[in-house]
């Protein structure tokens, strides 16, 4: 029993995610005695909240630090810090922290038709689940965090009352979630079963030497993790949810979920596969190539489909966008399982995961900024931006054109060839070619909505009052990708994920 008991807990190590969730709780709390008219400083309240628990980043920048660990071992624990957990918890807070100024104006403009106590807990929550995710060395915290990152996330999508789009739009994201939720805690108990074991490190060492009676539980076991966290990835053909849900729920809870909940999917998804299960690298590695490939092909067709006079056109584009960028961020995680060094492999989808948030936040930020006087959000509603919107046109235009991989935007291009290297090196040649098809394919239509925002608007151009939580949003957005363009290869340094 004695081997069971914890350590004390580093109160520093965990600060980030504590911070976002006891703000989140001070919300809910202060909700109750705050006025229907007096709401607006809890959304302040919640970008502070979130502002700190980035900040508490720093201080962990001087080594890896871990806690909840066993005494009998203190190797073995619940909790790193290490490079690749502060990479990601930057990523999710930061990008969390960019969705909370893009939500002060959307809930302004909103009129009360949201309820904006319940909005600022559900997404500070969420955050804190989120940033727990990537610290989580052992599955039974990590499926703690992947559902506190994903529960509030069905209640934000839905949280119109009244409105029949926002309702379906949160059925299909909580029955495809729950779906993964309970496919993914099948596999694991399968693991626990044939192992004895929930840590991480402990996991790898012991499934290579499983009793021969349970080897059959073990595999299955991992093809039905790898199956759960597909679906939080929004892998082909677990994507079917994504473009209603981004249609159905308010535009910031789009960008957060385009962001932040890849983020969530796709750093468990490392743990499980090149920490926990190096040594089933023949079974996850051929599956996730190919599901690499399904995803980058599926995502870039689907986006091409939009029609640009279509209702939410935009936005759906986004969507079906992100499905594509989530093939491009499964190519080095199976990269990993044919790589020497899967430690870069790793560095690679995080690199691109940093640059993807910074700029589709931004463009989400700019299609925040259309919908508020075009409610349809059609593609056709950018044209002629530039004419009433100089700033946020080119702004626009930069963010599409680092997602398509084109100068000026440098980090875009520079991101898609440490991808496409990554899988040179690992030995996939048919995926780089297949990687590359498709990014021909996406210049079609990024190219294509580039262009319409400098043509002769049709009728009067309309003058679009930016916010200053709004402007605040794009400055960020731009300023960061335009820096990281102009020295991209801090991105791989910044990268070097320590997770071996």
């Amino acid at each position: 029993m004695a081997a069971n008991l914890v350590q004390s807990v580093d109160w520093l190590a965990i600060a980030p995610p504590t911070i976002a969730a006891v703000v989140g709780l001070v919300v809910l709390v202060a909700d109750l005695f705050v006025g229907e008219n007096k709401k607006t400083p809890l959304g302040w309240l919640s970008v502070a909240g979130l502002a700190a628990a980035t900040l508490m980043l720093l201080p962990l920048l001087d080594g890896d630090r871990s806690t909840f660990c066993l005494t009998g071992d203190a190797d073995v624990c619940s909790y790193t810090a290490d490079r690749f957990t502060l990479v990601i918890q930057l990523l999710v807070l930061g990008g969390a922290l960019l969705v909370a100024l893009l939500s002060v104006t959307a809930l302004k403009d909103a009129d009360k038709k949201l309820p904006e106590g319940e909005y600022w807990f559900l997404l500070l929550s969420s955050a804190a689940g989120a940033a727990l995710l990537p610290a989580s060395r052992d599955l039974a915290t990590l499926i703690v965090a992947l559902e506190v990152a994903s529960l509030p996330a069905f209640a934000l999508v839905g949280i119109r009352h009244g409105d029949r789009k926002s309702s379906e739009a949160a059925l299909k994201f909580f029955l495809s979630s729950v779906t993964a939720t309970a496919v993914g805690l099948m596999g694991i108990s399968f693991v626990y079963a044939s192992t004895g074991t929930l840590y991480l490190t402990q996991v790898a060492d012991r499934i290579q030497h499983v009793d021969g009676q349970l080897h059959t539980l073990a595999q299955t076991g991992v093809v039905l993790t790898l199956v759960g966290f597909a679906f939080k990835t929004a892998a082909v053909p677990f994507h079917f949810w994504v473009p209603d849900t981004y249609v159905g729920a308010p535009l910031p809870i789009a960008a957060y979920l385009s962001v932040v909940g890849k983020a969530v999917g796709f750093s468990g998804l490392i743990l499980v596969t090149v920490v926990a299960l190096p040594s089933y690298a023949d079974v996850w590695g051929p599956a996730l190539a190919v599901l690499a490939a399904l995803t980058m092909t599926v995502g870039n067709l689907g986006a091409l489909r939009q029609q640009a006079t279509r209702a939410y056109s935009a936005v759906r584009l986004l969507a079906w966008s992100s499905v594509g960028q989530a093939g491009y961020l499964l190519v080095p995680i199976a990269g990993a399982a044919y790589s020497g060094d899967a430690e870069h492999s790793v560095g690679s989808t995080v690199a691109y995961a940093l640059m993807y948030a910074a700029v589709n936040l931004g463009a989400f930020a700019v299609a925040a900024l259309v919908g508020r006087t075009k409610a349809a959000n059609r593609i056709t509603d950018y044209r002629g931006l530039y004419a009433s919107n100089p700033l946020a046109a080119l702004l626009l235009a930069f963010f599409l054109l680092c997602l398509a991989g084109l100068p000026p935007g440098i980090i875009g291009l520079f991101a898609k060839v440490t991808v496409f290297s990554a899988a040179v090196d690992a030995g996939l040649g048919w995926l780089a070619v297949v990687m590359a098809v498709n990014v021909v394919i996406a210049l079609f239509y990024y190219l294509q909505w580039t262009t319409l925002l400098f043509r002769a608007p049709e009728g009067e151009p309309t003058a679009h009052r930016i916010p200053a939580p709004l402007t605040a949003a794009l400055a960020l957005t731009g300023v960061l990708g335009i820096a990281l363009s102009g020295a991209p290869q801090l991105v791989l340094r910044f990268t070097d994920t320590g997770l071996f």
